[in-house]
């Protein structure tokens, strides 16, 4: 199953940005799923995750009270809504899912299985 990312693009500092990835062809309803990015020559981390009901999220510390990660189960669609974008946050968004049910939030990228292709997010200063 790919899942399929989109919403990035150019935006200045200071600027909002709405990630969606929707999971065509599986349910992702009571599965976690999260954002995670890799900057060049960098790891990938973990920005944001988000349980299978919505009522429990985590954030890194370098997004947390800019970024909101939310879903629609019914939409089998998760979101990120970036806001106050920093030069520093410019990097590929990937999301994921994990194909296990009502799993916690975990910030560890090998604990999801499903991951999309990645979308661009450039912030410029």
């Amino acid at each position: 199953v790919q899942l399929q990312a989109c919403g990035g693009g150019l935006v200045q500092a200071g600027g909002s940005l709405r990630l969606s990835c929707a999971a065509p062809g599986r349910s992702f309803s009571r599965s976690l799923l999260g954002w995670f990015r890799q900057a060049p020559g960098k790891e990938r981390e973990f920005v944001a995750g988000i349980n299978w009901s919505g009522r429990n999220t985590s954030y890194s510390d370098s997004v947390q009270g800019r970024f909101t990660i939310s879903r629609d189960n019914a939409k089998n669609t998760e979101y990120l809504q970036m806001n106050n974008l920093k030069p520093e946050d410019t990097a590929v968004y990937y999301c994921a899912a994990d194909a296990q049910f009502f799993a916690p939030v975990t910030t560890i990228p090998g604990e999801y299985e499903y991951w999309g292709q990645g979308t661009q997010v450039t912030v410029s200063s």
